[in-house]
């Protein structure tokens, strides 16, 4: 694997990523204008399509291998009643998927994905960043090693997911320390707080800005900073799925939150990702409006553990049947225009 043993080893893996297979992606599009359709009827299969074949490096892209990764961490700025459901949830949770009882579990076999999920330290919460760093370098690069080692080697696709009581607040912070704003920007209802708990997100996200101030022009430091575990391991996950070549799939809000920090440190950081919807938790469209990117899916949704991305997998397995499937013109012996 890539040496990430320092934060500069780790920049300078994030400075060197693969370009995509420009070639891949010209003969998909080459191909999809000869099918029996009117050019780009297809819409954004189209698209997802002629993503997938840039970064499988083939014409005709395939499913075989879909994986969806779970990481789960606890945070300490739980403290600030920042959740409807106490931290001890996470440890739960982490069980229930275990034991096939989440509504990732049944997503994952519909989609025909397999799933994998990462506790890490789940008993041990970060600290509360509204006071230090939620993670000493050591911390924040051991759980970005665990997701990046976490990606397997022959998957075609990955879909990122979390689980994590707290953690919307982590995100809102790691949004604001990255683009700007204040915690009421960018925080939002999560696990179904009131209003006065969601005064106390705003609160704690804009005492982590005070706190933190001198490091949001960097955005390892941020992630490091006022993240969580689960954070850094979905970012090392997508830094381990671009060097080998695998589209990745975002889940909602905490998930793009977690590898947005690629998108500043390098131009086309996220090019092999797609977000696979837009959460109903208020930051995200803000989110990935400022990634310049559009979610595939809007039904709502404010689960997180991958839900949302995992559904996706269903719209990007139709593109490819489309792509791969379709008789051309010539095939079929049907004139063109």
């Amino acid at each position: 694997m890539t040496a990430l043993s320092t934060l500069d080893e780790l920049r300078a893996a994030c400075a060197a990523l693969p370009t995509g297979n420009d070639q891949a992606a010209v003969d998909a599009a080459t191909r999809q204008d000869m099918l029996t359709k009117p050019q780009g009827s297809l819409g954004r299969l189209e698209e997802i399509a002629r993503w997938m074949a840039r970064w499988q490096g083939q014409a005709i892209p395939r499913i075989d291998r879909a994986h969806v990764l779970i990481f789960a961490g606890s945070h300490g700025v739980t403290a600030q009643g920042v959740s409807a459901f106490p931290a001890s949830v996470t440890e739960q949770m982490v069980a229930n998927f275990a034991h096939g009882g989440a509504a990732i579990n049944q997503l994952a076999k519909q989609a025909g994905a397999q799933l994998a999920v990462y506790p890490l330290s789940v008993e041990t919460p970060t600290a509360d960043f509204t006071v230090e760093p939620a993670m000493s370098p050591a911390e924040f690069l051991d759980a970005v090693r665990t997701g990046y080692d976490a990606v397997p080697q022959d998957a075609d696709i990955i879909c990122l997911g979390e689980m994590g009581i707290g953690n919307t607040t982590a995100a809102a912070a790691v949004a604001a320390g990255l683009f700007g704003g204040t915690g009421s920007d960018w925080v939002g209802r999560g696990t179904g707080v009131d209003d006065a708990g969601l005064a106390r997100k705003a609160k704690a996200v804009d005492a982590a800005l005070s706190r933190h101030a001198d490091a949001l022009s960097d955005p390892l430091e941020v992630l490091r900073r006022v993240g969580g575990r689960e954070l850094a391991a979905m970012f090392g996950a997508t830094l381990a799925a671009r060097h080998r070549g695998i589209p990745v799939v975002l889940d909602g809000y905490v998930c793009t939150a977690a590898a947005a920090p690629l998108a500043l440190l390098h131009d086309t950081g996220l090019a092999h990702t797609m977000v696979g919807h837009v959460s109903a938790e208020a930051g995200h469209i803000r989110l990935v409006d400022r990634l310049r990117t559009r979610p595939l899916l809007n039904l709502d949704m404010r689960l997180g553990e991958g839900s949302g991305a995992c559904l996706a997998i269903n719209i990007i397995r139709g593109a490819l049947a489309c792509h791969s499937g379709m008789a051309t013109f010539a095939e079929a012996g049907v004139a063109e225009k």
